[in-house]
C-alpha cells in the first residue's frame, strides 16, 4: 500500500491515522471490525475510480447510503479523491431527493446495497444519466432501469488499482474546495445547499483536536444520520484521533443503549436521543461509567437533563455545543458544573457558552447594530468555520452572509437566534428571532411545511406549529388550518409524508374557526401555541 499525501483536509486525520496504525480497529458495524488498513482499501478503489472516470469539473459525488461500509467507505473515497460529497438520505421523500441531487450538479452517485429500493425509485424520475458506483460486493444491480446510465459494480472495482495520493485531478487540493454539501430546510419549499469548504472543516478539526484530546484508544458514538452535518464530527473527529468509530443501527431501541453494548468513550447526540434514554430508565446514577465526554448539540439542552446525564455519565465531561450547518458543525460550547451551572441557566437551558478560539460571535439589532452587555439580539457569527452562502442563491446568501458596519469587510452569518451575552462573555439562548425552529435536532423552516399543508388542504390559512413543547423545545409538527374538510384530514398528512422529511410531517391537524392575528395583521404563532395548550379533544 502506497502511503498518502498527507494533505491538510478534512480525511488528512484518517490518512495519518492510517500511516501511524494501519492494524488499529476503524470501524466497528454490528459484530464486523475493520482496521484502518482493511477501511482504506476498500475506500481506496472508490478514489481510484473516481479520479479514472469522473469528469475534471465535477468536484462534488453523490452519496446514498446509510451506516454501512458502503457509506463511510464510500464517503472516504469521495474526499479521497479530492472531491467533496453530497450525501442523500433514503429516509426522504423521493421528490425532496430530487431536488438536492439536481441542485449539487453531482454526476456520479455511489449507492449502498441497503438503498437498493429508493435507487429503483429515483432511476425513472432523473432527467440525465449517471455514473453508478456500487461497491457492495453481494449486489450487483440487474435493473432495466440501469441501461441508460453508466455502471461501476463491485467487481469492475476491485480490479482498479490502488490509488497513492489525495489528488483533484492531479493538482493539490484547494482549501476553498467543497469539503461536502448539505441541504438545510428552506422557507419556499426548496432546500438551500450549503457548500463547507476544506478550510471550513480544517477550522473545525483543528480546534476540535485540541478541545477534546480523543486518542486513539477511544471509542466513538457515530448517531447522527449524514445529511446531518454533525455527522461530520462523529466520523473524523473519530478517525483524526486514531479511534474507533460505533456507529448504532436502525434496529436499536435507542442509541444510548450502545454505549454499555459497546463500551464507549466518546459521546455526541442531540438532547432529545437523551431525553428518550431518560425516559426509558436508561439514565441511572453511574450507568454509563466508560464516558469520558457527553457532547450535545442540535437542539436546546435543559438543565435537567444535563443533569441527570452528569448523573448517569459520572465520569464524562458534559459540554452544550451549539453551531448551524452555515458555521460549520459547532462553534460555541459551554461545559456543566453540577455545582454551579443550574444558576446559571436561563428558562431551564443550559447556556451555550463562548466561540471556539479563532471564532468571533457578535448579538445584533434589527439594524445590524451591536448590543449592549446583558440585552437581547440577532447572534451573528464570523470566523474562519463561517461558510460562502447558499449554493447558486445570491438572494438568500445576501440576507444571511452580512457584513457589520463596525468590524470593516468581515462576513457574518445571521443566524436568526435571540440570545444575551453576560460580562463574561457568555452566551445565553433566548429562541428564535423567525420561525425556525429545531425538531429531533432538526433545522426546520415553519414557512416549508406551511406550504406543503396550503396546497394539500387547499386553503390558504395553513400554519405548521411545533408541538408538544417540552422544556424549550418541540418533539413534532402540527398543523392548524381553517377553511378546511376535517374528513381530508389523513390525505393531507398522506401527501405530507410524500414531500417532507418524516420529522417535518405534521402529526395531527387542528381546524381552528379563525387563525388568531397580531396587532401586524400577522399569524400569531404565540397565540395559536397557547390555544392549542388549552384545546380540548
Amino acid at each position: 500500500m502506497a502511503p498518502p499525501k498527507l494533505t491538510r483536509s478534512l480525511i488528512s486525520g484518517f490518512f495519518r491515522s492510517l500511516l501511524a496504525n494501519p492494524g488499529s480497529p476503524s470501524l466497528e458495524l454490528g459484530d464486523e471490525v475493520l482496521s484502518y488498513e482493511q477501511l482504506w482499501n476498500y475506500a481506496g478503489k472508490i478514489t481510484a475510480c473516481l479520479n479514472d472516470i469522473s469528469a475534471p469539473s465535477e468536484d462534488v459525488v453523490a452519496i446514498l447510503a446509510s451506516r454501512s461500509l458502503g457509506a463511510y467507505g464510500g464517503i472516504l473515497g469521495i474526499l479521497g479523491s479530492g472531491r467533496g460529497y453530497c450525501p442523500l438520505n433514503p429516509k426522504f421523500p423521493l421528490e425532496r431527493t430530487l431536488v438536492m441531487l439536481k441542485a449539487s450538479g453531482c454526476k456520479t452517485l455511489i449507492v449502498g446495497q441497503e438503498c437498493a429500493a429508493t435507487l429503483e425509485s429515483l432511476l425513472p424520475r432523473l432527467d440525465k444519466p449517471l455514473t453508478l458506483i456500487v461497491p457492495d460486493p453481494e449486489w450487483e444491480p440487474a435493473n432495466a432501469l440501469l441501461s441508460s446510465h453508466r455502471v461501476v459494480s463491485a467487481r469492475q472495482l476491485s480490479k482498479v488499482a490502488d490509488p497513492s495520493e489525495p489528488t483533484l485531478n492531479g493538482k493539490p487540493l484547494d482549501p476553498n474546495a467543497t469539503a461536502y454539501l448539505l441541504f438545510t430546510s428552506g422557507s419556499t419549499g426548496v432546500p438551500k445547499g450549503v457548500a463547507v469548504s476544506q478550510s471550513n472543516a480544517v477550522a473545525y478539526m483543528e480546534y476540535a483536536a485540541k478541545r477534546f484530546g480523543f486518542h486513539a484508544g477511544d471509542r466513538c458514538s457515530q448517531n447522527f444520520d449524514l445529511t446531518f452535518d454533525l455527522s461530520v464530527h462523529d466520523l473524523f473527529t473519530c478517525w483524526d484521533a486514531g479511534a474507533t468509530l460505533c456507529p448504532f443501527t436502525e434496529q436499536t431501541l435507542t442509541p444510548a443503549t450502545l454505549i454499555e453494548d459497546k463500551e464507549l468513550t466518546c459521546w455526541f447526540s442531540v438532547p432529545s436521543v437523551a431525553m428518550f434514554a431518560s425516559k426509558v430508565g436508561l439514565l441511572q446514577p453511574g450507568e454509563f461509567p466508560t464516558l469520558r465526554w457527553s457532547l450535545f448539540c442540535g437542539e436546546a439542552l435543559s438543565s435537567s437533563l444535563a443533569e441527570a446525564w452528569q448523573q448517569a455519565a459520572n465520569n464524562s465531561i458534559l459540554e452544550n455545543l451549539y453551531g448551524p450547518t452555515e458555521a460549520t458543525i459547532a462553534i460555541t460550547w459551554y461545559r456543566w458544573d453540577s455545582a454551579t451551572s443550574p444558576a446559571e441557566c436561563v428558562r431551564g437551558l443550559v447556556p451555550i457558552g463562548w466561540p471556539f478560539d479563532g471564532q468571533q460571535v457578535c448579538a445584533v439589532t434589527d439594524e445590524l447594530q451591536p448590543v449592549a452587555t446583558g440585552e437581547s439580539g440577532e447572534l451573528c457569527l464570523g470566523g474562519s468555520q463561517v461558510t460562502r452562502g447558499y449554493l447558486n442563491d445570491p438572494e438568500k446568501t445576501a440576507k444571511s452572509f452580512v457584513r457589520l458596519a463596525h468590524t470593516g469587510d468581515q462576513i457574518w452569518y445571521r443566524t436568526g437566534d435571540l440570545v444575551r451575552q453576560d460580562e463574561r462573555g457568555c452566551l445565553f439562548y433566548l429562541g428564535r428571532r423567525d420561525f425556525q425552529v429545531k425538531i429531533s435536532g432538526y433545522r426546520v423552516e415553519l414557512q416549508e411545511i406551511d406550504l406543503v399543508l396550503r396546497e394539500a388542504a387547499k386553503t390558504e390559512v395553513a400554519v405548521a406549529i411545533p408541538w408538544p413543547l417540552s422544556e424549550g423545545s418541540a418533539s413534532g409538527i402540527v398543523g392548524v388550518l381553517s377553511g378546511s374538510d376535517p374528513a381530508l384530514d389523513a390525505q393531507i398528512i398522506k401527501t405530507c409524508e410524500a414531500r417532507l422529511p418524516r420529522y417535518m410531517v405534521p402529526t395531527r391537524i387542528y381546524h381552528f374557526p379563525q387563525i388568531p392575528l397580531n396587532v401586524n395583521g400577522k399569524i400569531d404563532r404565540g397565540k395559536i401555541t397557547e390555544m392549542l395548550g388549552s384545546w380540548k379533544d
